[in-house]
């Protein structure tokens, strides 16, 4: 029992960060499946079940929200499903002692750029309104898709900052088109790992639990994408998803220094810089606000109204002073 609440708090956590962030549910909670033993196909084929359900849930939060694109979900959703039924049957056929540190692996390179990038980098929208290009949206599906499956998460991690970084679409439509893509990506996925692997290993009561979690989460994250400092938020998923899975590795025969000082170190000097870089991200987005260029670190609003405009002019009318009349 205690193991099913976890879950559906992970799940709860994993979908509030993913609605508001556009990304973090699969890597989040595979990252915890891993950790209490589950062998890598089954925990990407759990959470992949339960994603069926809560990308759709957000998927219709964001369209009531106006957060979705549909041509976006479209040219990037389907390729993307494409990737990941190919990278469910890749993943399925790993052993499960060399499919382990592997996917590890693939979470931790995940990590690293979710920390390294909302800590240093802010969002951009100069250049929003331009179209956005099959030629980039194909390939970028087939990569999510298949790294979304073979990691138990991705598709936010590599689709998001790929959407944000181009600049041009909103920050809140590129959160909503790839929480709401991302339902195909989970459909794919789910049935080329139940094609490869069938139900073995796979406990649909944890898949029960991570889907109540992030269903009660979807609506508010839909909300809260308007609201968070996605700059902040990133850091922190980066640090927990970074410092899980270098355990993981550490612990796993290409390095084997599980239980050791070493491990402590090692750790321990993960922990400092994801402390530093979550101070800078708070510093960064204060410093942001104080400028008034919130946009470049709250992921779901708009550009920035620039000084002298709107209420500004208002208040300057109030005490310009009026031509005397003949």
């Amino acid at each position: 029992m205690p193991t099913i609440v976890l879950l559906a708090l992970v799940g709860l956590a994993a979908q509030l960060v993913d609605g508001s962030l556009g990304m973090a549910y699969g890597v989040t909670s595979s990252t915890l499946l891993l950790a209490i033993g589950t062998n890598p196909a089954a925990a990407s084929a759990t959470v992949h079940l339960a994603e069926i359900g809560t990308t759709l849930a957000s998927g219709v939060s964001h369209w009531k929200f106006g957060n979705v694109d549909w041509k976006v979900v479209l040219r990037v959703g389907v390729p993307g499903a494409i990737g990941a039924f190919a990278g469910a049957t890749f993943l399925s056929n790993l052993s499960t002692d060399a499919a382990k540190p592997v996917m590890s692996l693939i979470l931790l390179a995940l990590g690293l750029y979710l920390l390294i990038r909302f800590t240093l980098k802010g969002l951009r929208t100069d250049r929003q309104g331009l179209p956005l290009r099959k030629r980039f949206l194909t390939p970028l599906g087939l990569v999510a898709g298949f790294v979304d499956a073979t990691g138990g998460g991705g598709w936010g991690p590599v689709g998001t900052p790929a959407l944000l970084a181009s600049g041009r679409l909103e920050p809140r439509k590129v959160v909503g088109s790839i929480d709401t893509s991302e339902f195909l990506v989970a459909i794919a996925a789910s049935l080329g790992f139940l094609f490869a692997i069938g139900s073995q290993g796979i406990d649909f009561t944890w898949v029960l639990a991570l889907l109540i979690g992030g269903l009660i989460a979807a609506p508010l994250a839909a909300w809260l994408v308007r609201k968070v400092p996605g700059r902040v938020l990133g850091s922190a998923v980066g640090g927990v998803i970074v410092l899980t899975n270098a355990r993981t590795i550490l612990r796993s025969d290409w390095v084997g220094v599980g239980d050791t000082p070493t491990e402590g170190l090692v750790l321990g000097a993960i922990a400092l810089v994801w402390i530093a870089a979550i101070t800078w991200s708070v510093r960064a987005y204060r410093n942001d606000l104080a400028a008034g260029r919130g946009d470049v670190a709250a992921v779901g609003h708009g550009p920035a109204e620039p000084a002298g405009t709107s209420d500004d002019a208002a208040a300057l009318a109030d005490v310009t002073p009026v031509p005397p009349t003949r």
